[in-house]
């Protein structure tokens, strides 16, 4: 029946999110996954350090939280957090029956039941005890290829890969604006077709593309925040960009992260004279929270003038590092780094997005029926600042909560009349491609040098200032040409970009991920930045 894409879920993404999704729901349900590239290409297949659950006799619910509300500078809303947590176990314990083979080791671990091997558990930055799931050192890699077996396995989850999504489809007649369907583009055919469904879900992953530095692959445009806000969906919190402290720096390394887990294991951040620094910043040194890290080294490559810092793990056992870190090590013997002997250059680099679309437990947003889950959305468990390892918790929880929803509505659930086909009838084909690249370069950069890890509200209203201008220039252009992948992800990053600078000027103190020279104190009550759409209505 697909023949006319039409499906009872249509899933945009497939990292842990959506496909932890399509498989909560293929058994009952005819899915369609939509992915940019490959299934893989997402930020899940790329996540190393692991995943954060309350699993040994020794730790509890409660202190997962606590460990949770204190890295979320206030901001964190403490029934997402606990709701999380509180499903911790029984994630892992699925994503195990899926066969994820996470690391073992023989000493007193977590164990599944009486007959399995204990499981290694790694300790982070922020967390009070060794809570860290992980498979050695590329466990996204792990959940990714297991889950992406599955799903290709199923005959119920149809898989479109080189389709990216152009915007959500919006039934305004109804009381309730009510979602049925999206518009994708075919890139194999470089055609816009018309997907009807009854639900949507956007698992599109984070916008730290927005960066001129980044972790992440490269399909992280903010494309489902883009498409939410403009189908009518509230934001919330997008000045807090987490910047992972330590991506290599390499001009052969695109967006290789080093782990968290190397300075958990004791590696020491270095200058390069050799001496350490991040004790004159925090007494927690190299395990301080994320945004100290980062802003510790932004401020000493300012001070110094320099390009990056190092991370050194030379004191460390050969035998471990290799055992612990067989990527890691493995990539920088690649470039010529042997991290046995000589320390990593690393630089801070864009790595996540805590604000996203607003949604409840089930991953339920403004519109009915259509769903955020994973990167994309605000559950409210992250606050001013993500701690380790809770990200790839949140999407398997919050997929599993959106499954449970999504079965009980959908025998309910009527089909909207079917959505009008895409209109290219007054677009021709772009001759200006360059303009997609300039725009795109200006934009990374601009953002980098003032909205970044620490900022102003000068630096800030000059972004403002640059951004009205490109998405004034892109708008226009995307009216008269035929759209391509470029063109949806500049337009989609543009706009999540303008989010972003929004959400920072609103906030006037320093808090979490958003530190501001104007505003160098925190207040005394927290409160969440909401944006509201210009088509916003009340559900």
């Amino acid at each position: 029946m697909h023949s006319n894409n039409k499906f009872d879920v249509v899933i945009i993404g497939s990292g842990a999110a959506g496909l932890t999704l399509a498989l909560s729901l293929e058994k009952k349900l005819k899915v369609a996954i939509i992915s940019k590239s490959k299934l893989f290409e997402g930020s899940t297949y790329y996540a190393q350090g692991g995943i954060a659950a309350v699993l040994d006799a020794s730790d509890s619910i409660d202190a997962h939280c606590e460990d949770t509300l204190i890295a979320g500078g206030g901001l964190c809303h403490e029934d997402s957090v606990r709701f999380t947590i509180k499903n911790s176990r029984e994630a892992i314990e699925w994503l195990i029956s899926q066969g994820v083979e996470f690391t073992r080791e023989n000493t007193e671990g977590y164990k599944l039941d009486e007959k399995s091997n204990d499981y290694h558990l790694a300790r982070e930055g922020g967390h009070s005890s060794r809570r860290i799931i992980h498979a050695a050192d590329a466990t996204g890699k792990a959940v990714s290829e297991t889950l992406i077996n599955k799903v290709n396995s199923s005959k119920n989850i149809i898989k479109f890969e080189n389709h990216v999504a152009v915007d959500i489809i919006v039934e305004r007649d109804q009381p309730t604006p009510t979602c049925c369907g999206v518009y994708i583009l075919n890139c194999n055919k470089k055609t816009v077709e018309t997907f009807q469904s009854k639900f949507v879900i956007l698992a599109t992953g984070g916008a730290s593309k927005a960066y001129l530095y980044t972790s992440n692959p490269d399909g992280a445009s903010g494309d489902g925040i883009a498409m939410a806000w403009r189908a009518g969906c509230r934001i919330a919190n997008m000045e807090f960009n987490q910047f992972h402290p330590t991506c290599l720096y390499h001009p052969q390394a695109k967006s290789f992260l080093i782990s968290e887990a190397v300075r958990g294991e004791g590696g020491k951040l270095i200058l390069e004279n050799g001496k350490p620094f991040m004790h004159r910043f925090d007494q927690r040194a190299e395990l301080a929270p994320r945004d100290i890290v980062a802003r510790a080294i932004d401020h000493e490559m300012k001070r110094l003038g320099s390009d990056c810092v190092y991370l050194d793990v030379s004191h460390l056992e050969n035998d471990f590092i290799k055992s612990h870190f067989p990527n890691i090590y493995n990539r920088c013997l690649e470039l010529g780094i042997n991290i046995t002997e000589k320390p990593i250059p690393v630089v801070p680099a864009a790595h996540y997005t805590c604000g996203g679309v607003i949604v409840d437990k089930h991953g339920g947003t403004d519109i009915k029926n259509l769903y955020a889950i994973g990167e994309t959305s605000f559950t409210g468990l992250h606050g001013a600042n993500r701690m380790a390892s809770n990200s790839l918790l949140e999407c398997i929880v919050y997929a599993q909560s959106a499954a449970k929803s999504i079965l009980e509505k959908v025998e309910t659930t009527q089909w909207q009349t079917p959505p009008k086909p895409w209109d290219e009838s007054k677009v021709k084909d772009s001759d200006e491609d360059i303009i997609i690249a300039h725009n795109w370069d200006e934009l990374r950069r601009f953002m980098w040098n003032y909205v970044g890890i620490v900022r102003t509200t000068k630096r800030l209203e000059r972004a403002k200032h640059r951004i009205q201008m490109l998405r004034d220039e892109i708008n226009e252009y995307y009216g008269n040409y035929r759209v391509s992948g470029d063109l949806i992800e500049l337009r989609n990053l543009a706009l999540v970009s303008e989010l972003i600078i929004d959400s920072a000027l609103r906030r006037k103190e320093s808090r979490g991920l958003h530190y501001t020279l104007d505003y160098p104190d925190k207040k005394q009550h927290a409160q969440d930045t909401i944006l509201y759409p210009p088509n916003f209505k009340e559900k």
